[in-house]
């Protein structure tokens, strides 16, 4: 029987118990290996350049340059890292300053055990895990204003006007079948231009586009409330 593939993990949390609990629950998983940990940003950045890692699980409130800045600095020397963010309090404001640190999503700290494996499962095979708030912000952004105002609109990423129209549709978390409806076309139309969508923006899901979108959306930025 093959072996599972081994994903490295870097846990950046501050809290020495936490991390110590958190380290022997993950470590549990068939699969995973905790192969450094830090207690601040300027640690975990530096060890993310030196060390060859899949996946970086982030607290968000770090000593020192913190969380965000955290996230966005080990994006940008190391690109192809996926980092999921933790966090204890869903801040209002954090959902945007996250996706523009280049976060692959973010967790709380409080959901059970299997979930938090689940999103680190889901991250460091590429695609994305954001909570529950998080997708409700992101439909916030794009749903209708006050009657008779235009919707946002998605400028800057490189689709037709249908596909922008389309990509709108998913960040409000729209199935194809409901695209199709208020569109007046097929699903399976629904279910090509989804895919183009994709191709084009280089994501591997749906809320990894809705997340992108968001941060291409022309207009006000989205509600905090």
């Amino acid at each position: 029987m093959a072996a599972l593939p081994t994903h490295r993990i870097l846990l950046v949390e501050d809290d020495e118990l936490f991390r110590l609990g958190l380290r022997t629950r993950l470590e549990r998983e068939p699969g995973f290996q905790v192969v450094a940990e830090a207690e601040d940003g300027e640690t975990a950045l530096e060890i993310a350049k030196a060390q060859p890692l899949n996946v970086v699980v982030l607290d968000i409130g770090l000593p020192g340059i913190g969380g965000v800045e955290a996230c966005r600095q080990i994006r940008r020397e190391c690109p192809s890292l996926p980092v999921l963010v933790l966090t204890s309090h869903p801040e209002k404001s954090l959902v945007s300053r996250l996706i523009e640190g280049g976060a692959q999503g973010y967790c709380l700290k409080g959901v059970p055990a299997r979930t938090l494996i689940l999103a680190i499962y889901s991250v460091a095979a590429g695609a994305s895990w954001w909570h529950a708030s998080a997708t409700t912000q992101i439909r916030a952004a794009f749903d209708q204003g006050p009657r008779g105002a235009d919707p946002p609109r998605v400028v800057d990423l490189p689709l037709t006007k249908r596909e922008q129209e389309i990509l709108g549709l998913i960040a409000k978390g729209k199935t194809n079948q409901e695209i199709a409806r208020a569109l007046y076309i097929s699903p399976g139309t629904v279910r090509v231009h989804v895919h183009f969508i994709l191709q084009k923006l280089a994501v591997k899901d749906r809320t990894q586009a809705a997340v992108l979108a968001l941060k291409h959306l022309e207009g006000p930025p989205p509600p905090e409330a």
